[in-house]
């Protein structure tokens, strides 16, 4: 690798993983490194920062806990607004 050569890096600007610069190395090793969408320049960070990517298993979860949650509350939200008569 060298300087300008291209590298993909956690951008915590974008808050995801982007096509980034190299800007300055010492040696062989990366010091820092800019975001070539958003022009944000930073320390590297080995493609590593902010949350964890989820499995498709771990997202699906998630989700039909959530649709979950939000029928209980239409359930009860129409149970509270009925009269009896």
């Amino acid at each position: 690798m060298r300087l300008g050569d291209y590298i993909d890096d956690y951008c915590t600007r974008c808050k995801r993983s982007t096509d980034h610069s190299i800007v300055s190395m010492m040696g062989e090793d990366v010091l820092k490194t800019r975001c070539r969408t958003c022009d944000n320049e930073h320390k590297f960070r080995g493609n590593k920062g902010g949350k964890k990517e989820l499995s498709a298993k771990e997202a699906f979860d998630i989700l039909m806990a959530r649709a979950g949650a939000g029928q209980a509350e239409a359930t009860t939200t129409e149970k509270k607004g009925r009269k009896k008569g």
